[in-house]
């Protein structure tokens, strides 16, 4: 009986021995694939994890790699911020036309094409334009004015003025052409005076064009047109003022400021010249956001610019769940005179301008002021890398999926 006994635990020992082995194998396994896999992985450089991106070690400043041989990698800071708010800042409107920001009142001057009346006085007896009517009495009525038939300055400047011949008028002042009138009229007319109005202004224009109600042309008086009163005159502009921008050309001058500015800054609302062109546009500027970012799209924002701190808050911030606060990245298109470049620039596209991966740490308290002056620029990618341990995360994930399913089998078939 005692035998027996013993025969029993051996065979039970016998029996426990392969389903004990069995889970060693299994635990072997998943140890394996927990600490030996990712060591392997990573020092080969595979990825079988799937992500939005990069990391942030793969866009190393010191990185030597052909795709990046070409591209200019900067660690942003104060300076850096600085230099590139510096050399992005727009010229003001009473900077570049600073001649006629004053609120001087211009004379009036005459042009090819305009059509102006010509009225002559003289002194009774009139002897040149006609005498003076008879009043009740029969008495000679006071001087009386001789209007002559409206006329336009013609393309030699001038204009046609009985016994004054050809008077010039384009490029003269109404007071001028007057005064030119009663030096030849004199001697000749008994005390003449003479009155030029200008009925038809067609030299002295404004031209508005692009995103407002109506493109027309304004003519300029000696009031002294500003930029809002053409831009009134043109019915305003058919977007929200902030999302326009209005581009000034004066001859070889052109210069753009957003409409909000010129609005808010009584100075830039400047005083317009003849010839000027006033051209609105609607410009939707806007960034791309992607990877460990609250929400992945394409986001508009103001003429006026955005920061990058701003920027970050319109995408909801960084995901605390799998973000890397030391990997956020701006990728954008440089001119290559923008900076002092770590490396000789390179041009990557079409219009000459060199690739830049701006990065910001985000784990030092000092960047978030950093994050206020840096400006975005219009198609700018802001792109936030995922942490190390979020995408071993997904590795274990992906690893215990497989293991589960290895240790349910060995339990079943034990």
């Amino acid at each position: 009986m005692h035998a027996h006994k013993l025969n029993l635990k051996s065979q039970s020992s016998c029996h426990l021995r392969p389903a004990l082995s069995d889970y060693f194998s299994a635990y072997r396994i998943v140890v394996f694939g927990v600490l030996v896999l990712p060591a392997l992985l990573l020092s080969s450089g595979c990825s079988i994890v799937p992500g939005s991106g990069f990391l942030r070690g793969d866009a190393d400043p010191k990185a030597t790699s052909a795709n990046l041989s070409r591209i200019q990698i900067i660690d942003v800071d104060e300076a850096v911020a600085d230099q590139l708010a510096a050399q992005r800042k727009s010229k003001l409107f009473s900077e570049a036309f600073s001649v006629l920001a004053s609120n001087t009142i211009r004379s009036q001057v005459v042009g090819q094409g305009d059509v102006i009346e010509v009225s002559v006085w003289e002194a009774p007896p009139a002897s040149l334009f006609g005498a003076g009517s008879l009043d009740a009495r029969g008495m000679i009525s006071g001087v009386r004015a001789t209007t002559l038939p409206e006329q336009m300055v013609n393309s030699e400047g001038t204009i046609n003025v009985p016994f004054a011949g050809k008077v010039p008028a384009a490029g003269q002042t109404l007071q001028a052409i007057e005064a030119e009138i009663v030096k030849r009229l004199t001697g000749k007319a008994n005390q003449p005076e003479a009155l030029v109005r200008l009925t038809k202004n067609s030299s002295s224009n404004i031209t508005i064009v692009g995103e407002v109600t109506n493109s027309t042309r304004v003519p300029l008086t000696p009031g002294g047109e500003r930029l809002l009163d053409a831009l009134a005159a043109a019915g305003g502009v058919r977007q929200p003022v902030n999302k326009m921008t209005i581009q000034l050309t004066r001859g070889e001058n052109v210069y753009a400021l957003p409409l909000d500015t010129i609005i808010r800054d009584p100075k830039q609302n400047i005083v317009l010249d003849r010839g000027d062109v006033v051209t609105a546009f609607f410009q939707p500027l806007s960034f791309t956001a992607l990877g460990a970012t609250g929400k992945n799209e394409e986001i508009n924002f103001e003429t006026q610019g955005i920061s990058l701190a701003q920027a970050l808050a319109r995408t909801g911030g960084l995901r605390d769940e799998r973000s890397d606060p030391q990997g956020v990245f701006i990728f954008r298109f440089e001119p290559q005179n923008a900076m002092a470049w770590p490396k000789q620039p390179v041009a990557t596209n079409a219009d000459g301008r060199v690739a830049v991966i701006y990065r910001i740490n985000l784990r030092d308290p000092a960047s978030f002021f950093v994050a206020q002056n840096f400006q975005m620029n219009n198609k700018d990618v802001l792109y936030v890398s995922n942490s190390p341990i979020a995408e071993l995360q997904k590795f274990l994930n992906v690893l215990f999926s497989v293991a589960y399913p290895l240790l349910n089998v060995v339990q079943v078939t034990k």
